[in-house]
């Protein structure tokens, strides 16, 4: 009989959790609030940041799936600046300033439902750029992973001029 309770206390206890270490926390915690705190808003921080981050590779196109979408008539914005874009951009590229991008939907309304593609020189712009596109109802809107810069490091053509 004596065996069974003892089966039966290992079989319900939590092996994870266990109650000393629940009043360990506890006691932690009371004893080192502001420790405890920022532990609380360090893995928040990191919650947000690999979301955010996730959520953002999905949208995001290597150089080969750009080049894939432009050979079947999608759009490249890029959204640099008019010295920099005339300097060198993705060749059939459209110049977008980025002050403009929330107006995009009067200016490319035809583009909605096909692949429109933001480009800037590192990437970081043109997720902000591709928020604002989604909002506006853009159902494919991507960027380009790594920007121009990607672009240039795999020896892509590069178009000159305005």
């Amino acid at each position: 009989m004596e065996a069974a309770k003892t089966r039966a206390a290992a079989y319900n206890a939590l092996p994870f959790f266990p109650a000393a270490f629940m009043e360990q926390l506890i006691t932690y915690v009371t004893h080192h609030p502001l420790l405890a705190g920022a532990a609380l808003v360090a893995l928040v921080a990191v919650v947000v940041y690999e979301s955010r981050a996730r959520l953002g590779s999905e949208s995001a196109l290597s150089s080969q799936e750009l080049v894939r979408l432009m050979n079947q008539g999608a759009l490249v914005l890029d959204i640099r600046k008019p010295d920099e874009f005339a300097a060198g951009h993705v060749n059939g590229a459209k110049h977008l300033p980025s002050d403009q991008i929330l107006t995009a939907s009067d200016s490319f309304k035809r583009f909605k439902e096909k692949p429109v593609i933001v480009v800037c020189d590192s990437g970081s712009l043109a997720a902000a750029a591709v928020r604002n596109l989604q909002t506006q109802g853009f159902t494919k809107a991507f960027l380009l992973r790594g920007g121009l810069n990607a672009w240039r490091s795999e020896n892509l053509p590069i178009a000159k001029g305005a």
